[in-house]
């Protein structure tokens, strides 16, 4: 994958916080995250609660956005050893020893579902995490309870209506590792792949009213390539499959890896309501 050039606002960010410096990895998904926080119109002084946080790479770019007056608490169901390179507990051990680290509260191993929240806050984020719900009946849970405490909900995902054949490889493999999750290994990062319309249903079922949709550019993040050589790796694990998903999957393995030239991810779909 080509080097991407860092724009002014990414450049910006890393130089006031000196943060991600020497890590052209994380400056590039740094960069996305700017621009999804951006459409999510957060801003200054606002309380704002992220579910699935992950290693922070969304966290960050909030705690930037609402200043020194706002807060993040940000949450992941997952075990702070829990990742790599860097654990959940070393990345965001790093974000907590910079100037950001005073805006931002981490909670691990703690499932939004089962916390009690005394509070309201003004926007409850949702950014790349749908995924890895094992059941979409979980995520619209999460979707009721967030509107008893939020003012408003900001979510991202993967956007599944691929409009370049550049980037049928991510959408690919995105599906092969569900099928993964379904099939052969529960424990699986990617368990359900939601189309926006889903999201749209729960939302709606929950009480909530859609005010804006938008798709952002995500084609030169990494994670496709990430995914589809992951992929790859599990292949030879289909065979504890079912025969019928063996050959389903094998046609996906062949469209997947025919791809030939410039590949490029998925881009992200942006959906806010209240």
């Amino acid at each position: 994958m080509e080097r991407l050039n860092i724009n002014e606002k990414t450049s910006r960010f890393i130089n006031q916080y000196n943060l991600f410096q020497n890590d052209p990895i994380q400056q590039v998904q740094l960069q996305h995250r700017l621009d999804l926080v951006d459409a999510f119109e957060i801003t200054e002084g606002m309380r704002v609660l992220e579910i699935g946080c992950g290693q922070g790479d969304t966290t960050v770019a909030l705690a930037d956005a609402v200043g020194k007056d706002g807060h993040v608490v940000a949450i992941d169901i997952a075990s702070p050893d829990y990742g790599a390179p860097l654990t959940l507990r070393q990345a965001t051990d790093i974000l907590k020893q910079s100037e950001l680290g005073q805006r931002i509260t981490f909670h691990f191993e703690t499932d939004f579902s089962n916390v009690k929240v005394d509070e309201t806050f003004d926007a409850v984020v949702l950014s790349h995490s749908s995924w890895y719900f094992r059941q979409p009946q979980d995520l619209f849970h999460y979707f009721n309870k967030i509107k008893q405490v939020a003012k408003r909900i900001c979510f991202a995902e993967w956007n599944l209506d691929y409009t370049r054949e550049s980037q049928r490889n991510h959408f690919c493999a995105a599906t092969i590792l569900a099928l993964y999750s379904s099939f052969v290994n529960n424990d699986g990062n990617i368990q359900n792949l939601f189309h926006k319309t889903q999201i749209q249903e729960f939302l709606l079922k929950a009480g909530f009213t859609i005010t804006k949709e938008q798709t952002l550019d995500a084609s030169y993040l990494q994670d496709g390539k990430w995914e589809q050589d992951y992929a790859n790796h599990i292949r030879a694990e289909f065979q504890q499959a079912p025969f019928r998903i063996q050959t389903l999957v094998h046609s996906y393995f062949e469209i997947m890896n025919q791809a030939s030239g410039h590949q490029e991810s998925l881009d992200s779909m942006v959906i806010i309501a209240q």
